[in-house]
């Protein structure tokens, strides 16, 4: 597993790299894309999530945990079979597009390429400029907030431009800066915790430990946006599995941990942190001086989520190019750098456009359900593929037990779907309904 993880990020050389059909190169490996994972997953959410968790769950919330990872397990096996069968770039869209037809694959571009990646990278950003107006109040003021914003956005566009390998390497290089506070706060934290407040005096209710596990899966969800990279990564059906092993293991440790120590540490205090509970716990073990650590570990976090997005997402409106989706300028690849550049400097452009409207509320709600959507469709691909594939290479990665693993994916994601506030499933119908206009159109032009 050593030797895996510590294999190249990227090849020096592009002449030396494998072309695909789409004219991308093949350089992303295990380690990249296991960070790449490990980035689109620990973002904003686990900087607030143990205060929320705590007060739900109190002391059980490590239960919670435990059911959330066999939820998200099963959801993520399905997107490793998927992806060794499915090697072209688009990601989810890629999977459920070769399984249903041009239909589905549309939805689910729309809701991959915007819905999620559009949408979600705005809230993101804007999360981002909120942690940074924390640290440097002059990004109270709209102005100096706009400027950051571009300024993030054009910087992440013209990397990603530059070079698959190189955004690829921001975002290893951003995913260490990320976890190094993380991991000290989780170590170091655990000299610190007053085992009583670990203590679990009773059980919760199902039902409670349920919406506990509902909540952590969003915190998990993210890492599926590493795979619309799918063109650019070397052996898929060897890479993709293991990546998502190793980055789904990673995450888990990390979030159980962080709530361990958040919750040790503070106890009861934990419910009078609620905004920014890993701030606090930081300062109770070390001292004042750990503020200041914590919210620069925040801003590093996000902005990492950030550069992830521009890496991954052009690569979902680049697939939906290539097949006629969307109007085919985005498809152009550069011809010294070999990227999707004009889909970079279109989804780059287009995110920054919402981030500027600062409406994180809105869009964490469509960008949560057209995930969830996202995860439906990847599973039942799975049934689907198998079906109209039944001996794919030998290299690919196959689920054991039958149909079992899919349907028991598509189940849980249904059950979340089913728990949608009404405002959720009122946006993500009115962006269904969009998407199906725009199919419709779409197919009459052609």
């Amino acid at each position: 597993m050593i030797e895996i993880m510590q294999e190249d990020v990227t090849q020096p050389n592009l002449a030396e790299a494998e072309v695909t059909d789409e004219g991308l190169v093949r350089v992303i490996g295990v380690r990249a894309l296991s960070l790449g994972i490990v980035n689109m997953i620990v973002g904003a959410g686990i900087f607030v999530l143990p205060g929320l968790i705590a007060e739900l769950l109190g002391p059980s919330a490590i239960i919670a945990y435990f059911v959330c990872s066999i939820a998200v397990a099963l959801v993520f096996l399905c997107f490793a079979e998927a992806g060794s069968r499915v090697t072209r770039s688009g990601g989810t869209y890629a999977y459920i597009e070769d399984a249903f037809g041009p239909f589905f694959g549309f939805l689910s571009s729309v809701m991959l390429w915007f819905g999620w990646g559009i949408l979600s990278n705005a809230a993101v950003a804007i999360a981002f400029a909120e942690v940074m107006s924390i640290a440097f109040p002059i990004f109270d003021s709209t102005l100096p907030r706009s400027l950051l914003l571009i300024s993030v956005f054009t910087v992440l566009a013209l990397v990603n431009i530059r070079g698959v390998q190189w955004g690829v390497r921001f975002t290893v290089i951003n995913t260490y800066a990320k976890l190094i506070p993380l991991i000290l706060l989780a170590v170091v934290g655990a000299f610190f915790i007053q085992w009583e407040n670990l203590v679990i005096d009773t059980l919760p209710p199902l039902a409670t430990i349920g919406a506990g596990a509902l909540m952590l899966v969003f915190a998990f969800g993210g890492g599926e946006v590493a795979l619309n990279a799918g063109g650019e990564v070397k052996n898929p059906s060897r890479t993709v599995p293991l990546s998502l092993f190793y980055g789904l293991s990673l995450v888990f440790v990390l979030y159980l941990s962080i709530q361990g120590v958040a919750q040790g540490v503070l106890g009861d205090d934990l419910l009078n942190n609620m905004e920014a509970p890993l701030v606090a716990t930081a300062e109770q073990a070390w001292g004042p001086w750990a503020r200041t650590f914590m919210l620069i570990g925040a801003g590093i976090s996000i902005l990492g989520v950030t550069a992830g997005h521009v890496l991954n997402h052009p690569r979902a409106v680049f697939a939906a190019a290539k097949d006629g989706l969307l109007p085919g300028w985005l498809a152009k690849v550069h011809p010294q750098f070999r990227t999707p550049h004009t889909a970079v400097i279109f989804s780059a452009g287009l995110a920054c456009a919402f981030a500027l409207t600062g409406a994180f509320k809105m869009l964490a709600i469509v960008s949560s359900g057209s995930l969830l959507l996202l995860y439906l469709g990847c599973s039942l691909a799975v049934l689907k593929l198998r079906k109209l594939n039944p001996t794919p290479d030998k290299s690919a990665f196959i689920l054991p037990f039958g149909p079992t693993i899919p349907v028991a994916s598509s189940l849980v994601v249904l059950w979340l779907l089913s728990n949608m506030t009404g405002a959720e499933a009122i946006g993500l119908s009115l962006l269904l309904a969009l998407s199906t206009v725009g199919f419709l159109v779409w197919r009459r032009a052609k």
